[in-house]
């Protein structure tokens, strides 16, 4: 007892020492404990007894999910039966049977012209667009780059590598092919040159090379094909054309039969010739496939062009001919599509997006036998699919990759690592009854590469949000991703009637369901989604199909302030009539409340429409009630930027710009709303005072703003594409402010009016001028047009970058945090002109203190972070009770006590109470400068007041021995079982309380993260024990508590890329790794970390890139990839046959080695090309694999060299004793022969 008294008074000094909260390290950071609590934090600091240390710490890239993006090219192995793909980024993913998949990068970032496998080599030869060659070794489960070919005088337009060759042959821009040799990657001195190809009487230049290919008939003929419509059949030995083919329209493909007596070419006319090489004058047949038959006898007319054909044959039927491209140009709407000719049958397959390639898998590498084809892969802009040709009706095969990330564009990403076992099986079982039917019964043909599980194995999920208001969950345990289940959000609310309260079709809302933000309880299986329309749907899991009704609430959320500046009276026009400004405002949701046009305010409608029938829903999640915001006043609902769940309380909380909400999810009621200032108005907030009414409260055009999922800056800035072009639209119509503005939630305002979540004009009372309306939009040269988004990961934004090349922190704040982008003399005047508001944008990108600046003083304050758990409510409090703490943007941290009914009987019935008891502020420095509160704490109401920068980003709870305190939770139960004993009915709860006695001091640590630093409270006394700034030039876009190693820890993601990991309690610096510049929102918003070393990220629009930063997964991360090459014997050619080896070809062997080798052809020329050594290293193609298979071999091969270097001195000893012992004998033999001789006598 007197350790506790004492212990007391050192947290009373504490609460009255002038430097309660002076802390902290310098510009680096650093951990500090304030000054008068050395007894109160010596304790704990010997109690707890830190496992983690920098070497637990390491961080890689593991795997890279989804779909290439941007992708540019394709090839295939047909014996190794492994894909790759090249993008415009210079990425290259290689795909084999599910579970390989490898991600390479080529360091020059130039984007991929074109792939070739060497095939059965495991190496892969890739051409980028910087003219560069490039030799990948695929025998190792990381592909590194061997060498690399830079050609500097000419441009790269096509490779070949005939199968079994060291040679590569290469077209030029100019009209050259020269020749690579493989191995040594070195430059042959044979070179074919345009104007030895063509004819000499030819007068113009054939323009770049478009096609290569050897003779299937004879390797030593080169067919050569030329942009202008020239195709020249080369004879390697001869070094002369042995014929030259024209047509008037340019090629853009040939394709061999196999034979090697006919080839085929596309054209740009949509036209397919098929040459004779018997008699190259003129094509023997000459077809457009989609083209119109003229009745007259003419030629039909020209379609589009056919970018590729492909010439296969069968041997026991018609050949085929697959193209893309070709259609007619009069069927303007008509979709992508390939075109398989069959014989006479000729089936068009229209595609949903833009087709970049295509590749015929066929039975046997070898180019002069029956080709045999049984699948097309085809790449598509956004997809990847491939079609079964042994079918009549050509199905496609299921795609077993989880390239349909993308399939609506994501918004945002949750990461579960460790979760319960059983959810991954629950889920998977209630997500196949969905599954679509229709494919083909064969197996997926890319089946290449070998892959285990490792030794991790720990269940993980993924669940990613989507524009569409879907969301998915992912199985994503040992690095693998496979899609489980589907949950579609919008089928709670009414569908949009088209036309109905609109003008026009431009109106209708683009994406009013895109999820924004999700939080999910595994063990409960609660599952919540925030939608950008700003509602929250619970939703609970059940085996059992029902029918039933959708509970929903409606909540008002207002911001409330006292002291309105009233706008000057001469910049406030009076109109009667909205409508003459505003003819026709669009809905901000996709319901059917419009806005009223005839001067009324919108008032208590919600912005999407709940069905009020009964709803069929099917096994899996099944939404339990509806929380909607509400317009108050003619201003909409701002969107939700924080929320959480718990189901042993019952309870849901979220918060945006405006206030906090607090809803009971078992009784469907409301239990709080209030606007932020009013939780700091008095200890009993049901108990209040009204508050002054609001003045100028009139509808305004301007007040139309939500936040959407891509926010938008002034041209003057650094513009980041991250976008689709077709997904982002560029509009120069002369369309009003407002109008522009109210497009879409997923499209904010530009330069003025509403750019986030606490946007300070949704506050405004002011109403705007025609005279203004129209000044803003004539729009002058530097200022930026409108555009509409899609998402987060599709959107084209321009953000204010720093001097340090990442974006600042104002931009992210209004995306993320809820910061506003105005002072507080704008909030109340829009009038303002452009120059004025760009002025201040770049003045404030170019100059930023490491403090928060006034900008963020005046804005709203925002919820950022919400979070319930079992803790200490009020200082001093001798046991735990259940509480809700809650986090600001400007941070201020307030915890509510929840009173819940005695016992879970009465759960259903009682009321459940909220009632503010503490606040703890965590504000900017210069808040802290402002109030003269910088390092003191103060009193307010029941509560202490700290301080620290940035506004709060994560909570978390340790128990005294430094464990992580989970909150409570709820057993999952099937809510619709068919027992109905009691036992069901009853709620099983499991409370985490903690481990240690209640006669201790203090109980718990309460760890709270804000973008600027990290504190760590004790609990019931709320003396800070620990601060550490983490950063002071930049701000964290991510903070969160994980376990590792069985241990817990504070990892981190700064805006300047930086990723860190801290100690618990202690807030020790444990990694601190330069990773990741933000560069564009897309990462900001999706970036998570997880338990066990997990985090990801979406790196582009269509991929999701996952790391550790565990140095064990690091470690064990060889043994977890899959081998992209295994051993495989090369199929055998088939046997010609006495008569067509005679007549069938080239009576002679081709040597190329003897024809393109230094001996014959010489050296080229050094300005030409120049050879770099690459990073895989020189020992050629066939290395040894890496991982622990590699190690072994390595580790064999050194002991085998030991023993024979061993052996081989064992054999040099004998050989030096032998020696010795014949010096020996021959030593006593000239002794003897010389005993008994004078020495006179020698």
């Amino acid at each position: 007892m007197k350790k506790f008294n004492f212990r007391k008074v050192l947290d009373g000094l504490t609460a009255s020492s002038p430097g309660g909260s002076a802390g902290g390290g310098g510009a680096g950071g650093g951990s500090a404990h304030p000054g008068g609590t050395a007894g109160a934090a010596g304790t704990p600091r010997e109690e707890i007894q830190e496992t983690l240390t920098s070497d637990y710490f390491q961080i890689c890239k593991t795997v890279r999910h989804g779909f290439p993006y941007l992708p540019t090219a394709l090839a295939f192995d047909p014996v190794q039966k492994i894909l790759a793909i090249g993008t415009r980024t210079g990425a290259i993913r290689i795909l084999g049977r599910p579970g390989v998949d490898c991600y390479c990068q080529h360091e020059s970032g130039a984007a991929v012209l074109q792939l070739q496998f060497l095939i059965n080599e495991g190496a892969l030869v890739s051409a980028c667009a910087d003219d560069t060659l490039h030799l990948w070794n695929l025998r190792q489960k990381r592909p590194a780059i061997l060498h690399s070919l830079k050609f500097n005088r000419e441009r790269i337009t096509y490779c070949h590598l005939p199968f079994q060759s060291k040679w590569l042959y290469v077209g030029t821009e100019r009209g050259n092919t020269h020749i690579v040799n493989i191995e040594s990657f070195i430059l042959s001195g044979y070179v074919i040159m345009w104007n030895k190809a063509i004819e000499l009487s030819t007068k113009t230049h054939p323009g770049p090379v478009v096609h290569l290919s050897d003779s299937p008939r004879d390797e030593g003929k080169l067919l050569i094909g030329y942009e202008n419509g020239t195709v020249v059949f080369w004879d390697l030995r001869s070094k002369r054309a042995d014929l030259r083919a024209y047509y008037d329209e340019a090629i853009h493909s040939v394709a061999w039969h196999h034979e090697g007596k006919q080839f085929m070419c596309s054209h740009s006319d949509g036209s397919l010739t098929l040459w004779n090489l018997k008699s190259p004058n003129r094509p023997f047949q000459t077809t457009i496939p989609h083209g119109k038959i003229q009745r007259d006898g003419k030629k039909p007319e020209s379609c589009k062009p056919i970018l590729k054909v492909e010439y296969k044959t069968c041997k026991n039927s018609e050949p085929f001919v697959i193209f893309s491209g070709g259609l007619s140009y009069d069927k303007a709407c008509r979709r992508p599509s390939l075109t398989i000719m069959h014989g006479k049958a000729i089936t068009v397959l229209e595609m949903d997006h833009p087709i970049v390639d295509f590749l015929t898998l066929c039975e046997t590498p070898y180019p002069n036998e029956f080709q045999e084809p049984y699948a097309v892969v085809v790449l598509l802009e956004k997809d990847l699919i491939v079609v079964d040709l042994t079918q009549s009706n050509f199905p496609i095969f299921e795609n077993p990759y989880p390239i349909d990330i993308h399939e609506s564009p994501v918004t945002c990403t949750e990461y579960f690592a460790d979760c319960p076992p059983d959810l991954i099986p629950v889920l998977y079982s209630v997500g196949a009854k969905h599954k679509k039917q229709g494919y083909s019964n064969k197996e997926w043909p890319i089946s290449g590469g070998a892959w285990n599980l490792g030794a991790q194995t720990y269940p993980e999920i993924i669940i990613t949000g989507h524009a569409d208001g879907s969301v998915k969950f992912w199985d994503a345990s040992a690095i693998t991703l496979q899609m489980l289940y589907k949950l579609k959000t919008s089928k709670v609310f009414e569908k949009q009637k088209p036309g109905e309260g609109k003008a026009t079709a431009e109106i209708v809302e683009e994406d009013p369901f895109a999820v924004q933000m999700m939080y999910w309880c595994p063990e409960s299986r609660i599952f919540c989604v925030a939608g950008v329309s700003a509602y929250v749907v619970v939703y609970r899991f059940s085996k059992h199909e029902v029918n039933t009704e959708i509970a929903s609430l409606e909540v008002r959320l207002q911001y409330e302030v006292e002291d309105i500046i009233t706008p000057e009276p001469e910049i406030i026009p009076q109109f009667p009539d909205a409508s003459s400004q505003l003819p026709s405002l669009k809905s901000l949701s996709g319901s059917t409340n419009t806005v009223a046009c005839e001067g009324m305010m919108k008032d208590s409608i919600p912005c999407l429409s709940v069905k009020t029938r009964p709803v069929r829903m099917p096994p899996g999640y099944q939404a339990d009630l509806v929380i909607q915001l509400v317009w108050v006043d003619g201003e909409p609902p701002q969107q939700i930027t924080s929320l959480a769940v718990n189901s042993a309380y019952g309870l849901v909380a979220f918060g945006n710009c405006n206030g906090l909400a607090v809803v009971d999810f078992m009784q469907k009621t409301v239990l709080l709303s209030m606007g932020t200032l009013e939780l700091y108005g008095s200890s009993d907030p049901y108990q209040r005072q009204p508050r002054s009414p609001r003045k100028s409260k009139q509808f305004a055009a301007d007040n139309f703003c939500m936040r959407g999922l891509s926010n938008f800056y002034p041209d003057l800035t650094k513009r980041i594409r991250t976008s689709y072009q077709s997904l982002t639209e560029l509009s120069d119509s002369p369309v009003s402010l407002e109008l522009e503005r109210c497009k879409s939630p997923t499209s904010d305002h530009v330069n003025g009016h509403c750019t986030s979540p606490t946007s300070q004009s949704c506050s405004s009372g002011k109403r705007l001028s025609s005279a203004d309306v129209s000044k803003a939009n004539r729009r002058g040269p530097g200022r930026p047009p409108f555009r509409k988004a899609q998402s987060a990961a599709c959107m084209e934004i321009s953000l204010p970058v720093t001097t340090e090349g990442y974006i600042s922190r104002r931009a992210v704040l209004q995306q993320l945090h809820g910061i506003s982008s105005f002072s507080h003399d704008e909030r109340h005047c829009t009038a303002h002109t452009w120059m004025n508001k760009e002025n201040r944008e770049n003045s404030f990108s170019r100059s930023r203190s490491s403090s928060v600046s006034s900008i963020d003083r005046d804005s709203k304050e925002a919820i950022t972070a919400l979070y319930f758990m079992e803790s200490f409510a009020r200082k001093n409090d001798s046991a735990v009770s259940p509480c809700l703490w809650v986090g600001t943007g400007l941070g201020m941290v307030l915890i509510l006590s929840l009173n819940l009914p005695a016992s879970d009987d009465l759960r259903q019935s009682e009321p459940v109470m909220v009632s503010p008891s503490v606040w703890l502020s965590f504000l900017s420095e210069g808040c802290r400068e402002a109030e003269g509160s910088s390092g003191k704490e103060t009193q307010m109401l029941a509560g202490t007041v700290l301080t620290l920068k940035g506004a709060v980003l994560t909570f978390a709870c340790l128990d005294c021995t430094g464990t992580l305190i989970h909150p409570p939770y709820e057993v999952w139960r099937d809510p619709h079982s068919a027992d109905d004993g009691e036992k069901t009915r009853k709620r099983k709860l499991v409370m985490h309380s903690p481990s240690s006695s209640q006669d201790m001091g203090d109980h718990q640590f309460a760890v709270i993260c804000s973008e600027k630093q990290a504190k760590v409270f004790s609990l019931p006394s709320q003396t800070c024990l620990y601060v550490h700034n983490i950063t002071e030039t930049s701000f964290l876009l991510q903070a969160d508590v994980v376990t590792l190693c069985n241990s817990v820890c504070l990892a981190c993601f700064c805006a300047n890329g930086h990723i860190m990991t801290l100690s618990l309690p202690s807030l020790r610096p444990l990694l601190d790794i330069n990773y990741l510049p933000v560069t564009d929102m897309r990462i900001a918003r999706t970036f998570c970390f997880s338990n066990e070393g997990q985090a990801l990220y979406l790196s582009s629009p269509t991929e999701i890139q996952r790391l550790t930063y565990s140095q064990e997964m690091c470690d064990n991360l060889q043994d977890m990839l899959g081998d992209l090459f295994t051993p495989v014997e090369t199929p055998e050619a088939q046997n010609r046959g006495f008569l067509k080896g005679l007549f069938g070809g080239s009576g002679q062997a081709f040597d190329r080695e003897e024809l393109f080798g230094e001996a014959t052809a010489g050296k080229a020329s050094r300005s030409l090309a120049q050879h770099i050594p690459g990073s895989g290293g020189i020992e050629g193609v066939r290395g040894a694999a890496g991982g622990v298979i590699g190690d072994l071999t390595r580790a064999r091969i050194a002991l085998d060299e030991r023993g024979q270097k061993l052996g081989e001195l064992d054999e040099r000893t004998a050989s030096m004793m032998a020696s010795a012992e014949a010096f020996s004998k021959h030593a006593h033999e000239v002794m003897l022969k010389y005993k008994d001789k004078k020495w006179y006598q020698f």
